[in-house]
């Protein structure tokens, strides 16, 4: 029935003159739908994987304001930041669509994925995801991925990812100075690694229309960032057993990052891929280093990133403040990611200048640790940066600025990351504990 229902669509397509196909039945593919067809097919194949496809009319679930939920086809979040009660923390569960890598042999393999912005307005709608125009602006960098559409309308990616690696993160030890420590790290190997040809930055087949399509699963393993339900014990990074890999239901549950923005906590996103080894390591990503060809460092608003701001020496010790922690010194310092960096970010996906390839500008306290305040909006980093409480990051790729509209005190590290913002609460939604829709399994 499944294929039955399949060749049926597809011969609607073809019957409007859309497709065109291979005659090597091995390596044929249905053409290029536009917009409204792309969200069809990937609609219709969350339906016929068991999972429940975004219908823009009836969500699955209707989120409140005070959630502030910017991904209308989540299926459930898990606001809850105890970990002595969760041990991953918040955790946000999402459609999962199934679609083939093409791995460096030619050869194909059946991957998993999630979708969570597009650079058309009418596919996020369609999808349900967030619209983000900027990433369009990738097309021609060679930071991008092609795709073609499978038979049965399933997206054909040209990369792959491996996730059997065993992640490991050796902290660096104290500079001389004493200033830093623990960031950058000794020695770093990601949990999984992206071939060359693999970004997250998907074009659509027959179009200029971007996604934001990030792999999670494959029959190498899991992405690091889905939980699993004994505490995220590393053992079992990879295993397919994990019950949050929902592949029967076509979804997945993964873990939150806390950050800040505008003097607000709880700027709750996930870290697909990133193009550095040491990101990928510390916030349990994939190292996919096509990313790095993403046009273009330091540059805002051109280009299809967004700046952000990590600390390297943040506080490592809660002072009573209620602002916690902070730094990627206090997460390298972890190990295993029990404590986010909680970085610093200038705009929300409300706004359309907002793209969720992140661009580090990282920056570094020249005081000491007592004297260091949690870094809560890029006004208050400007702010530190003119007097000299912060520097730009000594191993910041680039000594410079460039032209970047939100800072001209701000050097670019060289490092993106993948940063899809998923939600941005009010401090009630936490401390209510509050779960809304399917969070986890």
């Amino acid at each position: 029935m499944k294929n039955i229902k399949m060749n049926i669509l597809l011969a609607l397509t073809l019957s409007l003159g859309l497709v065109s196909c291979n005659d090597d039945d091995n390596n044929s593919v249905a053409a290029e739908p536009q917009a409204p067809n792309a969200a069809q097919l990937l609609l219709n194949s969350i339906r016929e994987d068991g999972g429940v496809p975004f219908d823009v009319n009836n969500p699955a679930v209707t989120f409140t304001e005070a959630q502030n939920v910017f991904l209308p086809s989540v299926l459930g979040i898990d606001f809850r930041t105890d970990r002595s009660v969760v041990p991953a923390g918040p955790t946000a569960r999402f459609p999962m669509f199934q679609g083939w890598e093409t791995l460096p042999n030619g050869s194909r393999r059946e991957g998993y994925y999630v979708i969570t912005e597009a650079s058309d307005a009418d596919l996020a709608r369609e999808l349900g995801v967030i619209f983000s125009p900027r990433m369009a602006n990738s097309i021609g960098s060679g930071g991008e991925q092609n795709s073609n559409w499978s038979p049965d309308g399933r997206l054909v990616f040209e990369g792959s990812v491996d996730f059997s690696p065993k992640r490991s993160l050796v902290a660096g030890a104290p500079s001389e100075d004493g200033l830093l420590e623990g960031f950058p790290p000794a020695e770093v190997n990601p949990g999984a690694i992206a071939d060359a040809n693999w970004s997250s930055y998907v074009v659509l087949p027959g179009t200029s229309i971007v996604i934001n399509a990030q792999l999670v699963a494959n029959s190498t393993g899991i992405h690091d960032r889905i939980p699993h339900p004994d505490g995220n014990s590393q053992a079992q990074e990879d295993d397919l057993n994990n019950p949050n890999l929902s592949i029967s239901q076509a979804s997945v549950v993964m873990q939150l990052l806390d950050g800040w923005h505008d003097n607000r906590p709880y700027y709750f996103h996930i870290v697909t891929d990133t193009s550095d080894p040491a990101p990928a390591a510390i916030e349990l990503g994939v190292f996919a280093p096509k990313l790095a060809n993403l046009p273009a460092f330091g540059v805002f608003p051109g280009g299809s990133m967004l700046p952000f701001s990590p600390t390297a020496n943040g506080r490592t010790f809660d002072n009573g403040d209620g602002f916690g922690v902070q730094g990627l010194n206090t997460a390298a310092l972890s190990n295993r990611q029990v404590q986010d960096p909680t970085n610093t970010f200038p705009i929300d996906p409300s706004d359309t200048r907002y793209a969720p390839m992140w661009d580090a500008h990282v920056t570094e306290f020249t005081v000491p640790e007592a004297e260091r305040p949690i870094l809560r909006s890029f006004d208050q980093i400007n702010e530190l940066l003119e007097q000299g409480i912060l520097i730009p990051f000594r191993g910041n790729a680039n000594p410079e600025p460039l032209a970047n509209s939100l800072s001209d005190l701000l050097t670019a590290t060289g490092a993106i990351i993948n940063c899809p913002v998923i939600t941005q609460p009010d401090a009630s939604v936490v401390s209510a504990q509050m779960q809304v829709g399917a969070p986890r399994n």
